[in-house]
């Protein structure tokens, strides 16, 4: 279960692509530029059953997702676009988000005991993000 990565904060290690991830949304130049110097914390909270709140934590901005694996909601976006998000679970590491919109984007995060490895991907430009566990 996905629950057993819950309470484990994982720091960004290494990105690839991001700022042309960034660029594909939409993102100005200004915000890009803060966003690619920072090193967020991230964090998955079990809040019973399939109900989770995903965390990232950083000096700029933090940001919550509160979500129910398999259930839509609308998720409210750092850019400040509201869209429809569904998140699913694959296997025992994996969840897959979905948001829906003007600027369909699909992040996969997978879980390991040490690491999570993120790919990011809107219209045919795909970033990764990989983040270990904080102290290791």
């Amino acid at each position: 279960m996905i629950s057993r990565f819950a309470g484990i904060k994982y720091k960004l290690d290494k990105s690839e692509n991001f700022d042309e991830y960034l660029k594909a949304l939409g993102v100005g130049m200004l915000t890009r530029k803060v966003v690619n110097s920072i090193s967020p914390v991230v964090e998955l909270v079990h809040n019973g059953d399939s109900s989770y709140t995903f965390k990232s934590t950083s000096t700029f901005k933090t940001i919550v997702i509160n979500f129910k694996i398999g259930e839509e909601f609308i998720q409210d976006l750092p850019d400040g676009r509201k869209v429809p998000t569904i998140i699913t679970q694959e296997g025992d590491n994996k969840l897959v988000e979905e948001q829906k919109g003007d600027k369909p984007t699909t992040i996969v995060r997978e879980f390991t005991k040490d690491a999570v490895n993120m790919t990011l991907t809107t219209d045919s430009v795909v970033c990764t993000r990989n983040y270990k566990v904080v102290g290791s």
